[in-house]
């Protein structure tokens, strides 16, 4: 999480995680145009309401959402990781900006690490908890 100045334009960062989702965040100032990957955001998320939502809910919670474009790297994990994994990303620098934005978006659940992941297979089961069929004789 590091805050750049690039030719009079204040750049901050912010890196998020989710399940095997990777998303690295910077937030420019802007109209609120969001980019994943050299993409829109809509098209990249499959114009899927719910995730478009999740990536602008920090910023709407404290009212940013037509100041600041977001430009994401994301990879790793399916589409529902990567937006959780803007969402914190997003989250963070915005928290980079302003030290006072902390507390609305703590109090949101905004802050929060999602630690959950996928349990590893263990020998003798198919997945992690899924045993083979019970054969009496």
């Amino acid at each position: 999480m590091q805050t750049a100045n690039t030719q009079d334009r204040v750049v901050y960062w912010g890196t998020g995680r989710r399940k095997s989702s990777v998303a690295r965040v910077r937030l420019v100032p802007g109209t609120g145009e969001i980019v994943v990957n050299g993409k829109p955001g809509n098209i990249y998320f499959n114009r899927i309401p719910d995730y478009i939502q999740s990536v602008k809910a920090p910023l709407e919670t404290l009212g940013l959402e037509n100041q600041y474009d977001i430009l994401i790297r994301a990879h790793g994990g399916g589409l529902t990781g990567q937006s959780d994994a803007v969402k914190l990303g997003v989250a963070r620098a915005l928290c980079q900006l302003d030290p006072d934005n902390r507390q609305p978006l703590k109090v949101e659940g905004y802050l929060t690490r999602d630690p959950r992941a996928k349990e590893r297979k263990k020998y003798g089961l198919h997945k992690a908890r899924k045993a083979p069929q019970y054969s009496k004789r």
